[in-house]
């Protein structure tokens, strides 16, 4: 069984950077298409970024698009994601996910239901 941890969350300045980072415990996230979520105070869970077991594809919300970069470091077993400019709005909880199974390595996944392994979530909190 898979177990997702996210790390790499924290407060930080408007302006500032972060990076997160999902590893997997049990098998390898280098093994499944992994997408980055996150989640607002009182808002649903959307998705910012996903990409590709061989990371030659990927995909980010239009929202996302500029500040965001999803990678992965297969050798390493680590998933990414980097947020520049950060801003208040970007405050919220973290969420890497994976897809088990067997699929193509070229592919990513854009709908929250076609995850079925969610990490536990890692804070972002942005202060103006």
């Amino acid at each position: 069984q898979v177990q997702l941890v996210e790390s790499g969350g924290g407060l930080v300045q408007a302006g500032g950077s972060l990076r997160l980072s999902c590893a997997a415990s049990g098998r390898t996230v280098s093994r499944y298409a992994t997408g980055w979520f996150r989640q607002a105070p009182g808002k649903e869970r959307e998705l910012i970024a996903a990409i590709s077991v061989n990371g030659g594809t990927t995909y980010y919300a239009a929202s996302a698009k500029g500040r965001f970069t999803i990678s992965r470091d297969n050798a390493k077993m680590t998933v990414y994601l980097q947020i520049d400019s950060l801003s208040p709005e970007d405050t919220a909880v973290y969420y890497c996910a994976v897809r088990t199974g067997s699929y193509s390595g070229s592919v990513y996944f854009i709908q929250s239901e076609q995850y079925n392994t969610w990490g536990q979530g890692t804070q972002v909190t942005v202060s103006s």
